[in-house]
């Protein structure tokens, strides 16, 4: 339980934000927007899903981003939910490990290039031996005519976003509901 001095200062920092008439978002909770007489809050909607992408592929991510967002699902991407002066390698870790799903974007710009997207990968692989067997957390896509890596193809079935993105996208859409709900029906249990 966080102690009387941390919750102050959260909530310094929400009504500075306010007061600057910038929305503030708190991950996880949901977003305070400034309004007439005060704020109003919107909590976040739906599960988190981490969207994985490399910077030449950010046009594509974003319109993936959109399409989860207008799904009713919490997406996740560096550029839209980083904020300045935060830790990204931290800020990510953390993403990825609440994050209900991990949506990896290959295409052939992520395939052959080295750095942050691939090590996004490796810590969700770990993240993924902690899930159930029977439960869905990675989930490739791809979005053009590349080889996903072996050591992906081997233990995970990927979905094609191209050459109909509408149709991709719907059936991406679709296996993450089935598997929300099937989560529900089995915590219900």
């Amino acid at each position: 339980m966080p102690d009387t001095t941390s919750l102050e200062q959260l909530a310094q920092v929400v009504l500075e934000g306010l007061a600057a008439s910038q929305p503030v978002e708190i991950e996880g909770l949901g977003i305070f927007y400034p309004a007439p007489h005060g704020f109003r809050f919107e909590p976040r909607r739906g599960p988190q899903v981490f969207v994985a992408y490399v910077k030449e592929d950010l046009a594509l991510a974003e319109r993936l981003f959109n399409h989860l967002e207008a799904a009713g699902f919490f997406p996740w991407m560096d550029v839209r939910r980083l904020l300045p002066g935060q830790n990204w390698p931290r800020a990510i870790e953390s993403a990825i490990d609440t994050s209900e799903f991990f949506v990896a974007c290959f295409s052939s710009n992520s395939v052959r290039k080295k750095g942050g997207f691939q090590a996004e990968i490796r810590y969700a692989l770990d993240c993924a031996r902690q899930v159930p067997l029977d439960e869905i957390f990675i989930v490739p896509v791809r979005l053009d005519e590349c080889a996903v890596p072996r050591s992906i193809q081997k233990e995970y079935q990927y979905l094609d976003l191209f050459p109909d993105w509408a149709r991709g996208t719907r059936r991406l859409i679709a296996v993450l509901r089935r598997q929300v709900a099937a989560r529900k029906r089995a915590a219900a249990r």
